[in-house]
């Protein structure tokens, strides 16, 4: 099947290119070039989920960049070799209201996976044609019909979380020896049935860091026979949650990786270098809420850090033990540390990026509010630290003053307020003037719902004191 370039909507994609200029992103030594929302808003996911995994690719042969973005309706493939008006090329329909969707490309080949129940199919899509069309090569479950992550290294495609219209494999993997028809390698369940299942997965000459959720890391090496063998694991390690994602330095030494569940757990860099006897050397995160998702490694310094309702941040990871937070682009300024709240939902935002295309040039999705295309050369050239953008203030930082959640924020006629400690705290509700219009005092910690019935619509901040400081946080009334 050919999909050729879109006509009818080109003249929207400048408005779109101009809403978003006009829109303010917290960012610093990261740098907004271009930016595109094509999403017609048929078939959006919940949560208002219209955007989920990215890849880009390198067309060698016109010199020609592109996007290639995951929605929650099918796939574009998004012309940036002009990068400040992006235009799509492209459009390949697919499930609708899907919440995941990735891509990988081989070649030519984009290879497309979706993890949200059936009726589903394994994509397969030939680029060459670009920037006119492509084609649909492969559209069909007879290979897997669902699969949450892809990987590839050399020439073998790795599906992380296998479903077929029958069953189910931890991890796949398939031959790309013809690209068009992958040939089933090797099921991981065949030699170590004890993994549940494979999120996702970073392969280096068949070696796979494999994020086994809840189970942990585990790496495993194909061998010539086709057969996997288990070479370590790592599990138990502080602050473990559900094992998401990782990325391996170039010199192998250092995988950076990610714990998606609980939110607001932070990334961890741990030396790999014994693989019997991985050790941890670092657990960082932007704020105290913040949760990252999918880690990007340059070299052996530069870290890209997916961070959901924070965005895109970069970090100078040369001395693994202290990350240096060197750059920032916030994707989603409507919730996250920006604004001290983050609405009740830790996974909205920024899905993912790609840091790799020969302009430099990095493509980030965002689940709510599009494509972006971003320029990051300030913050890989700094090795100093930046201070991120922060709307909950603390006049005196100490670890026995905990975060203050605050549900629901806009809020109606009430909020939920918890504060866990165990100190005298007094909390106050001022209006934009200044003005006091609701105390109350609680002796151990807060748990509470508060009645906002006599309040007008508007703008308030909350500040709650203690004996080891202050801290304040807006809150909006509609």
């Amino acid at each position: 099947m050919v999909i050729k370039k879109f006509t009818l909507v080109f003249l929207f994609y400048f408005a779109f290119i101009t809403l978003s200029r006009s829109q303010t992103y917290p960012s610093q030594n990261i740098s907004l070039v271009g930016f595109i929302d094509p999403h017609n808003n048929s078939g959006i996911g919940t949560d208002g989920r219209k955007y989920s995994g990215c890849w880009a690719w390198h067309q060698s042969t016109k010199n020609k960049e592109y996007a290639i973005s995951g929605a929650s309706n099918g796939v574009f493939f998004i012309d940036i070799s002009n990068p400040s008006t992006p235009s799509v090329s492209a459009f390949v329909p697919g499930k609708a209201n899907c919440t995941w969707r990735e891509i990988k490309t081989f070649g030519t080949y984009a290879y497309i996976s979706s993890d949200d129940f059936a009726p589903n199919k394994f994509l397969i899509v030939d680029m060459q044609y670009l920037p006119d069309s492509v084609h649909i090569v492969h559209n069909n479950t007879n290979i897997f019909e669902r699969g949450h992550t892809l990987w590839i290294d050399k020439s073998n495609l790795y599906v992380g979380s296998t479903t077929y219209t029958s069953g189910f494999s931890s991890m796949n993997v398939y031959s790309l020896a013809t690209p068009s028809v992958p040939t089933l390698v090797r099921e991981l369940r065949q030699d170590y049935s004890f993994i549940n299942h494979v999120h996702d997965m970073y392969v280096r000459n068949d070696t796979v860091f494999a994020s086994c959720g809840t189970q942990g890391l585990y790496i495993f090496k194909l061998l010539s026979n086709n057969t996997f063998t288990l070479l370590g694991s790592f599990t138990g390690y502080q602050s473990a949650g559900y094992n998401h994602s990782s990325f391996l330095t170039s010199n192998g030494k250092y995988l950076v990786f990610c714990d998606e569940v609980p939110s607001a757990l932070p990334f961890h860099i741990a030396d790999v270098q014994n693989l019997n006897n991985i050790q941890m050397k670092s657990s960082t995160k932007a704020y105290l809420n913040t949760t990252p998702h999918n880690p990007y490694l340059i070299g052996n310094d530069k870290a890209i850090m997916s961070c959901y309702q924070d965005g895109l941040l970069i970090y100078n990871i040369s001395n693994p033990t202290s990350p240096a937070l060197t750059g920032y682009f916030d994707t989603h300024p409507q919730g996250g540390g920006n604004v001290g709240n983050y609405f009740g939902s830790d996974y909205r935002g920024n899905w993912g990026a790609h840091p790799w295309l020969p302009s430099g040039l990095i493509v980030a999705n965002d689940m709510q509010n599009g494509v972006f295309i971003l320029n990051p050369s300030a913050a890989y050239n700094s090795t100093n630290s930046v201070s991120l953008p922060n709307n909950t203030l603390s006049l005196k930082k100490n670890n026995n003053i905990e975060s203050l959640f605050m549900y629901p924020n806009p809020a109606n006629d009430k909020i939920a307020l918890q504060l866990n400690n165990s100190e005298q705290n007094d909390l106050t509700i001022l209006d934009l003037l200044g003005k006091e219009v609701m105390h109350k005092s609680y002796s151990n910690g807060i748990n509470d719902f508060i009645s906002l019935t006599n309040l007008e619509a508007g703008t308030y901040f909350v500040n709650v004191k203690n004996k080891n400081g202050n801290m304040t946080k807006k809150l909006i009334i509609e």
